[in-house]
């Protein structure tokens, strides 16, 4: 800065002026012409001296000169005061510094905000849409959210929000601290804000005048000047940090909450009081409150999305407030983001930066209420005005921020913001179209690399061409898994990966966490965007490989429990994702529950290590779903070595592993009884004698039969309580033990349709937790060492004479009570488990007179895919399975208990023909005798 010098009053005038009174001063005293030379270069030496030391201290004095620490000039201080005194006498010098404070007054007196402020003029009248379609697709779609909003979050008007409680005390000792910052580059409206700040019925804490880049920022500096207040002050960078740059500000507040508004808004004189009394509200405080807001795009009937700013479309989503559409808030509605202004706690600013925005050109609106929602679990709210004070608006003045179709867009903006938004829909924002219209799919599958994709896309093709199945898949995309290299894998075309339409989601999470040594931004982006997506969806369940990322497979974990309706985390082995098609064929409602059920496999060996590791071989090479599976060893007390040694060193890939050897031997009917108990209704157990040998799928079986007849909600069939791995070959409880072909048997239904049966299988079967406490029960009420002490005596029954057998007790109950058990039936009677028919306890005691012949106990094992051989490749409905009496005859289920209630000799007498013993399931104990229907 240059210094302005009094045109009435030269500096050489001025000297000559000092010289001359001084030399008249002392006019009695002759100077020689040596003196006189001397004074005058000395005096015009120091002049020159002070000229340049006062040039040098004013420049840095300006307010135009940004420096954090200015230059230290006391050494040139010190030297004048002292050379002054030898050469300057008094009163000279008191004449120079009144001129100099003259002209110091006239270039540092104090500049006034009339001096400098500039106000924006707009002259435009706000335009008004005549489009009478239009008009009414934007007031019915505002209508639809008010609506859906009140009955569920709450709306209120700004005279109930002002009612409610608030943390806050607008007048008290705990008032809130706000800053506010004003972001400008061109607009002429600084003192406009400045001047409504200062009159706010809530004094501001702190007001920061950010100019980023701006050509306007020395006047911006000179306005922030002229209002002389420590309150204000002006932050300047000569790089435009556009949008983000004042929320990067905002971080750096000590205050309680900030405001951050545009240029082109003027808050009404009670903004601050109505935002901070709102933000203090139970309700209100974990959001994000603003005066302009956007609702996003709702889906067409073709299933896709518009762009938001697609005209004459009731899809393209709102504006609110919409002047053109006569569109005003008068009850507080949430948004899906905010425009122009954003009030909000500054620790909730920080959510901005949790993801790097695709871009920093743009968005950074909806980039904010994307981040709060999604990690911060926070909402946006437009609050509502009272259209008679505009004190109670947002933007009282300047109509600009408020005007919808008259804002020009440019169309590559618009298509960059229009990527934004379905980018943050796809990787879990919940819009309020979301919330009105939640979704329910089947599935929803995740792939964190393109081989995961690969060995995946079995699966997620059967359920996407199963008619009525609805099922997506998740990529995590970036680095790890690009969505195109995906669709490619799928054999999708890459457009998938643009269009906006749910297919597949890509979350982009090596592109947004960067790379990086911890597990945190990973895991991270996939829990928080996985969330968001279940809440959209509602699947059944998510499905993945179990051999994903550990990291991922604990995100995922999280992500299913949010669900409230209900989503299970299926975890598949490679090898089995192509082996459990069948998925495809059940309900939504039997899927969700994939993970409740617990199958043990208990084995009862004592002395046949050889046929014991054949068993073992077989359980080790089936396939399986990812899930636990228990599996426990019961031992008679004359195991031995060979089999503990066998036991001890078997490794079991699948869950625990428990060891379990009787004291006194107790023989097969203890050994087998007491082998499983069930811990909860939930947990079913599989019992394995050591001579059976069971099939790849014999799991898979067993998975398939018990969600679809026993946990879908829409099949009630309480009399099934057991599933049986075997399929006989006689009737046994015949006296001649005929042969039997259920394939020929039910040819006319279908060939290979699985049935209902009267009789319990021993040689592999799972039994039901219910019904298994049960029979506890009833062995113990009926067991005796004496086998002709037992009463039942079923009609022309082999069983009756039965004495060394757990079976027979089992065969009794379910003949008393009408219970069954389900049979596969494939062709020749293959199984998912046979019989070896081996020497043991039972086949070569010498009590047993009966003659076996292997050939019509040993069973071929199902070696393919059993869902081919089903009726139509899938279980048929519950209401369609035949089911058979212990004789192998047809009769309904119903008809079952009418013979249990005839022969009338279970543990409690029921003497009504159409009652049978009714049980407590949590103990097993007979409660009553109840009619069967």
């Amino acid at each position: 800065m240059r210094f302005a010098r009094n045109p009435n009053n030269r500096s050489g005038d001025y000297l000559e002026g000092m010289l001359s009174d001084y030399v008249g001063g002392k006019a009695k005293v002759k100077a020689t012409k040596t003196g006189c030379t001397w004074l005058v270069t000395a005096l015009t030496c120091l002049q020159l001296a002070f000229a340049v030391y006062a040039t040098i201290l004013l420049y840095y004095m300006s307010p135009s000169v940004e420096l954090r620490t200015k230059p230290e000039f006391t050494w040139a201080t010190r030297i004048a005061r002292n050379m002054k005194q030898f050469i300057i006498p008094p009163h000279v010098h008191g004449r120079y510094q009144e001129a100099a404070s003259l002209i110091t007054a006239e270039i540092f007196s104090p500049i006034t905000p009339s001096q400098v402020c500039e106000h924006e003029r707009i002259d435009f009248v706000q335009k008004k849409s005549s489009d009478v379609q239009m008009i009414k697709l934007k007031r019915e779609l505002y209508d639809e959210i008010l609506d859906f909003q009140s009955k569920t979050i709450g709306t209120e008007t700004l005279s109930e929000l002002m009612a409610m409680k608030s943390q806050w005390d607008m007048r008290g000792p705990n008032r809130p601290k706000v800053t506010v910052l004003l972001n400008h580059f061109k607009r002429k409206t600084l003192c406009s804000q400045l001047d409504s700040l200062l009159q706010q019925s809530l004094p501001f804490h702190q007001v920061w005048v950010l100019s980023f880049g701006s050509p306007n920022e020395h006047s911006l500096k000179r306005i922030v000047e002229s209002y002389n207040d420590s309150r204000i002050s002006f932050i300047s960078s000569s790089y435009d940090f556009k949008y983000y740059g004042r929320f990067q500000m905002a971080l750096q507040t000590e205050a309680d909450l900030v405001y951050i508004v545009d240029d082109d808004m003027i808050p009404g004189k009670k903004m601050l009081q109505i935002l901070s009394h709102v933000a203090g509200i139970e309700k209100y405080k974990n959001s994000a409150l603003g005066s302009i807001g956007r609702i996003l795009p709702f889906r067409q009937k073709d299933f896709t999305f518009p762009s938001y700013r697609k005209f004459r479309s009731k899809e393209a989503g709102l504006y609110l407030p919409d002047p053109a559409y006569d569109i005003t808030v008068q009850k507080i509605v949430q948004v899906d983001f905010l425009s122009s202004s954003w009030f909000l706690s500054a620790e909730l600013v920080k959510a901005l930066f949790i993801e790097t925005p695709s871009t920093f050109m743009t968005g950074e609106d909806l980039h904010l209420s994307y981040q709060l929602q999604k990690y911060r679990n926070a909402g946006s709210f437009v609050l509502p005005v009272d259209l008679t004070d505009k004190e109670t608006w947002g933007d009282s003045e300047h109509r600009l921020a408020y005007v919808s179709e008259t804002t020009v867009i440019f169309k590559d903006i618009v298509q960059v913001r229009d990527d934004q938004w379905w980018r943050a829909l796809s990787t879990g924002y919940v819009t309020q179209w979301a919330a009105m219209y939640p979704q329910k799919i089947d599935a929803l599958f995740y792939a964190h690399s393109v081989d995961e994709v690969k060995a995946l896309a079995p699966l997620l093709e059967k359920f996407r061409s199963s008619v009525g199945k609805k099922a997506y898949i998740v990529v995590s995309g970036g680095n790890f898994c690009p969505c195109e290299d995906a669709a490619a894998a799928l054999n999708w075309p890459k457009s998938v990966c643009k269009e906006r339409r749910f297919k597949i989601f890509d979350l982009q999470v090596g592109a947004l966490s960067r790379a990086s040594n911890s597990e945190v931004p990973v895991l991270q982006a996939v829990y928080s965007s996985l969330k968001g997506l279940i809440k959209i969806h509602n699947p059944s369940v998510i499905i993945t490989v179990t051999d994903i990322d550990p990291n991922v497979k604990k995100a995922l974990k999280m992500a299913s429990e949010t669900n409230v309706n209900g989503t299970a985390l299926v975890l598949l082995p490679r090898s089995s994702v192509s082996k459990v098609l069948w998925m495809a064929d059940l309900r939504s409602t039997a899927l969700q529950n994939w993970n409740r059920m617990r199958i043990s496999v208990n084995i009862i060996t004592q002395s046949r290590a050889p046929s014991l590791t054949r068993l073992l071989k077989s359980l080790s090479d089936a396939y399986y779903t990812g899930d636990e599976i228990p599996v426990s060893f019961n031992m008679d007390s004359k195991v031995d070595e060979a089999t503990i040694k066998l036991v001890d060193s078997f490794e079991w890939l699948h869950g625990p592993k428990t060891l379990r050897r009787r004291i006194i031997q107790g023989g097969l009917i203890r050994a087998v009884s007491e082998s499983w108990y069930p811990t909860s209704d939930d947990d079913f157990g599989l019992l394995l004698e050591d001579d059976i040998e069971v099939s790849p799928y014999y799991y898979l079986w067993i998975k398939y039969a018990l969600l679809a007849y026993h946990y879908d909600p829409q099949v009630s069939l309480p009399e099934l309580s057991s599933i049986s791995l075997y399929t006989p070959r006689l009737v046994e409880v015949v006296k001649e033990r005929p042969r039997w072909n259920p394939t020929e048997f039910f040819n006319r239904i279908h060939p290979n349709t699985p049935y209902l049966h009267q009789l319990p299988c021993s040689w592999g079967a799972v039994f039901f937790p219910k019904h298994w406490r049960e029979f506890y029960v009833y062995m113990n009420m009926r067991f005796t060492e004496d086998a002709k002490a037992n009463p039942v005596q079923i009609p022309k029954s082999r069983t009756n004479g039965w004495q060394a057998s757990w079976k027979k007790f089992l065969f009794d109950m379910m003949y008393l009570r009408g219970y069954v058990s389900l049979y596969p039936n494939f062709p020749n009677q293959a199984s998912f488990s046979t019989n070896h028919m081996e020497p043991g306890a039972h086949i070569s005691a010498k009590d047993n007179v009966v003659r076996h012949d292997k050939a019509d106990f040993e069973v071929p094992l199902l070696i393919e895919d059993f869902r081919t051989l089903l009726p139509n490749g899938k279980l048929p409905p519950a209401s369609k399975l035949p089911s058979l009496n212990l004789f192998n005859q047809p009769v309904s289920l119903k008809g079952l208990k009418a013979a249990g209630a005839k022969l009338g000799q279970d543990v409690l007498p029921c003497n009504n023909a159409t009652e049978i013993v009714t049980v407590d399931h949590i103990t097993g104990l007979p409660q009553q005798c109840s009619k069967f229907i």
